[in-house]
């Protein structure tokens, strides 16, 4: 056991490494997780579970996942973010399988690319983790059509997921080929690979009930239909309260310690744990906090779950036109502990690696345990104690006070007060809504409520060119302190209607999609509108207007008379009038419809289609209403320079001709340039604010729509407190702004110089001003006191042999880390005493060490990490004696190619 405990639950001296810290490394040597060269990652193992764990090698296992969707990151960016999952504490990798990014067309299979499945699964087991794999094949995930392909709605008489026999043929055929081709590269844990887990449908139970009893006999296909396949481990399907009993159901939420599976055979499992949330175009954006967020995962584990997947670890990038509808953004960043760019959101990942660290050493007591002892401690206190005789073949327990082993959490689920409790003779102080976990049950290592991870600030800079650019093809330009992309614009003309021979004209208003196939976002409706000169004098003598109503409408409908935009509407199936100005005569009345997304979530996704829906029709004419529905229309699917790949650096198209600064803005214009990027390894995006809406593509790769709608101007919070049920509305910011204005462009996708930028601009906007931003954690601070926690890792790395651990290795520590290719360039504050404030705003209390920022200097400055000891002795002296000391630093990391660097160089010419 960890002795020698204080009155409030911390450390003493002189403490021994407890069991806990032994049965870990047994434990983990025990289950055969072997990295090799060849195919065979790990040694073969069987995976079942019993009503409290997976079972791996014949050993319970308790496993934290990392949800990464290998499509919203580039192949180059896998291995990164992977590890860092790893370092973070994952044990798993967790992905959907996006069927329409692998069968685009029906037979026709992609497995290349960001889409290379097998590839991703490699990289999991060469980092020695294992992997969840949830083929579905529906995944929601605002992911465009919830990932089933657009072909598969033409496929005669299907209906989607219901007891139809054409959706069932279509859905095992696609399931087979995916079980099929893990088996065939051996990537099962049976063969030595890492998948562990699938997972059949996707929270299904949520609209079972909309299909009746079809819904009962597809959901009881479905598993019969996977276990069939002989993939040789368990399934799981999430939300399905009446999943088989050889199927796994699962629980999706913010919060799932309440969740018990439909049977006593099968282990609590929660498969997405929702970090964050997704965002539309003209909302705010949420955030979760990293305390709530670990106290959910705490008590989960506390109540017997046994199975914890982030939803998501990584969210990434919806690019091309993969973001989901109704008007999902490009952006997957899901506040998640790694951002869309790949760098670590601090403290969300540092505290959650703390918490990993925590539950890892309970690990041994909840694997031995079948179920906790609860303890009611106070009105809404509680403790769970998993506690066992244990016996280890082969391991030496004399050192020991006895074989049992025991590990506790206790809770205080109150909202606002901090509560002191008893526990076993023991006083522990826990704050509001936390856990805190003690593997021996005696000693806190960790509490949900207590951030010690550093913060890292983000910031978001421009390009300033390298000097051998600046003369004279140096491309950006400066204006108001900012740099922008490009100084030369090329630009052409869309065509504001029918522009080609594969045009049709057909009677009546067909759908949107019946007709795109969603191969464009864009669909041109044209019919002819005869106005008499009587029309025109009825309306001027009635002071009245013809106005054109439909029944409804999705996404977008822009509405033209004569080429001219004349309105707009934004909707999901919304009523629309619009008030319209003819001319005697004939009059080309054009209608486009867009999609921004297709509709991801919900029964009969297949029944939902896009454009236009019921009956449309012209009202005020002198002799009645004009009904459309069954005119002669004439379709064009697309936009012209879609077909002509304007985006391709092969392109010739001779129309494009030089932008001038003074152009007035237009819509359904093309611009291309070329521009530069720095060399170095951070982030890149385009900052588009000064745009509207439309696509980019960067060398041909799309990088997805964007969109300056503007979120509502209420509803944030300028402070957001972490306690009490988190909802997608707590704590929101950005109210005001535009949803999103920074776009990212993966390294691999650049060049170092002449990258071809082509944007389709819809609604009008000023290439000029669109620049080139790096993001960065540049500024990091960390706040740690005598009274936090020893350092996590140093008790989960103990050494196997139990030997005592000194009581200056249990000393509170801070950690301060820059970014991959940055380090430590100057210490901006440093107090070891009493400072208050915050990260940007540290100031000195009345006790200060003078020695503070000197020792800490000398500990960071040059390197990319760093640790400080929180004790007297280290700052070589007790700045007030008897009182908690707290040490607060703040620090600026730095790269070759910053901007000071840059600023210097300039200022020397």
């Amino acid at each position: 056991m960890l002795r020698n405990s204080n009155s409030r639950g911390g450390f003493g001296s002189g403490m021994v490494v407890a069991v806990v810290c032994v049965c870990v490394c047994v434990v983990a040597m025990e289950y055969g997780v072997r990295v090799t060269e060849g195919e065979e990652y790990f040694k073969p193992f069987n995976v079942s579970y019993d009503h409290r764990a997976l079972i791996l090698n014949g050993k319970r296992r308790f496993l934290i996942s990392a949800g990464i969707h290998y499509p919203r990151a580039t192949p180059e960016m896998w291995p990164d973010l992977i590890a860092k999952s790893k370092e973070g504490g994952a044990d798993v990798i967790e992905t959907y399988v996006f069927w329409n990014g692998h069968e685009p067309v029906r037979g026709q299979y992609n497995f290349e690319g960001r889409y290379d499945l097998v590839k991703f699964v490699r990289l999991a087991a060469s980092h020695g983790l294992y992997f969840f794999l949830r083929i579905g094949p529906y995944a929601c995930a605002e992911w465009n059509f919830g990932g089933f392909p657009v072909w598969l709605r033409d496929i005669p008489g299907i209906e989607f997921r219901t007891n139809n026999a054409p959706f069932k043929e279509e859905m095992k055929r696609f399931v087979s080929k995916v079980v099929n081709l893990m088996r065939e590269e051996r990537l099962f844990s049976w063969q030595g690979g890492p998948i562990i887990l699938l997972q059949i449908e996707n929270e299904y139970g949520n609209i079972e009930n909309s299909y009746g009893k079809g819904g009962k006999e597809y959901m009881k296909w479905a598993a019969k239909m996977a276990l069939s396949l002989g993939a040789g481990v368990p399934w799981v399907m999430c939300r399905q309260q009446d999943a088989p009993y050889d199927i796994i159901d699962t629980c999706n939420a913010y919060y799932c310690d309440g969740f018990k599976p439909n049977s006593h055979n099968k282990p609590t499992m929660w498969t997405e744990n929702w970090d964050g949330w997704y965002t539309q175009w003209g909302e705010r954006l949420p955030h979760r906090p990293v305390e709530d967020l670990a106290f959910a995962v705490a008590r989960f584990f506390q109540r017997g779950g046994s199975f914890q997947n982030y939803y998501m670890y990584f969210g990434g990038t919806n690019f091309g036109r993969t973001a989901g509808g109704p008007l999902q953004i490009t952006s997957y960043d899901y506040d998640a502990p790694i951002d869309e760019y790949g760098l670590l959101r601090e403290p969300k990942w540092g505290h959650l690696k703390d918490l990993h660290a925590a539950l890892k050493l309970c690990e041994p007591a909840l694997v031995a345990t079948d179920s906790p002892t609860y303890i009611k401690l106070g009105p809404k206190q509680e403790a769970h104690v998993y506690q066992a005789n244990v016996h280890l073949e082969g391991l030496n327990l004399s050192m020991f006070e006895s074989s049992s082993i025991c590990s506790a959490f206790l809770a205080n689920i109150d909202e606002w007060k901090e509560a002191t409790v008893t526990f076993r003779g023991q006083r522990y102080t826990i704050p509001p809504w936390s856990v805190s976990v003690l593997p021996d049950c005696r000693n806190t290592v960790f509490n949900t409520a207590k951030v010690r991870a550093q913060t890292s600030v983000k910031l978001v800079e421009s390009y300033l060119p390298t000097v051998s650019n600046i003369f004279p093809a140096q491309q950006l330009r400066h204006q108001n302190d900012f740099y922008y992309i490009s100084k030369s614009w090329m630009t052409t003309k869309e065509p504001l209607n029918i522009w080609s021979k594969s045009s049709f004209t057909v009677e009546g208003i067909w759908e949107h999609l019946n007709v795109t196939k969603d191969q464009s976002d864009y669909l041109w409706y044209s019919t002819r509108v005869y106005v008499s000169d009587s029309d025109i004098l009825f309306w001027e003598e009635n002071d009245v207007h013809p106005k054109l109503t439909i029944d409804g409408v999705r996404d977008i409908l822009r509405v033209f008379i004569n080429g001219q935009l004349i309105g707009n509407v934004v909707g999901h199936w919304i009523k629309v009038v619009q008030t319209l100005q003819f001319l005697p005569g004939y009059n080309d009345l054009t209608l486009l419809t867009q999609t921004v997304g297709l509709q991801n979530y919900g029964a009969f996704l297949e029944k939902d289609g896009a454009g236009i829906r019921g009956k449309i029709k012209i009202t005020g004419f002198e002799n009645g209403d004009i009904d459309l529905s069954k005119s002669l229309w004439t379709y064009q699917v697309g936009l012209q320079g879609e077909f002509l790949k304007f985006y391709s650096e092969e392109n010739e198209n001779s129309e494009w001709v030089e932008l001038t600064p003074d152009a007035i803005p237009s819509t359904f214009t093309w611009y291309k340039t070329y521009f530069d990027v720095p060399g170095g390894i951070d982030p890149v995006a385009l900052d588009f604010k000064s745009m509207g809406k439309g696509q980019a593509w960067v060398n041909g790769q799309h990088i997805g729509r964007y969109w300056t709608r503007v979120s509502p101007k209420s509803g944030c919070q300028q402070v957001c407190d972490y306690r009490g049920a988190y909802n997608s509305d707590k704590c929101s910011t950005n109210c005001g702004k535009p949803t999103q204005t920074l776009y990212h462009v993966p390294r691999s996708w650049l060049k170092a110089t002449n990258n071809l930028l082509v944007i389709l601009e819809e609604t009008g906007g000023n290439p000029f001003e669109i620049s080139v931003k790096l993001h960065s954690s540049r500024i990091i601070c960390a706040q740690v006191s005598e009274s936090n926690y020893p350092p996590l890792q140093k008790l989960v790395n103990a050494d196997l042999i139990g030997e005592e651990v000194s009581a200056n290795n249990m000393i509170p520590e801070l950690h301060l880390h820059c970014q991959q290719g940055h380090t430590i360039s100057s210490v901006a504050f440093a107090s070891f005493g009493t400072p208050g404030g915050s990260c940007q705003n540290f100031s000195r209390g009345n006790c200060h060490a003078p020695s503070s920022m000197s020792i800490v200097s000398e500990a960071c400055q040059g390197k990319r990490s760093c640790s400080i000891k929180i004790s007297d002795s280290a700052f070589g002296v007790d700045p007030c004696p008897g009182v908690v000391k707290t040490l607060s630093v703040e620090a600026r990391c730095t790269s070759p190619l910053s901007d000071d660097f840059f600023q210097e160089a300039v200022s020397s010419f």
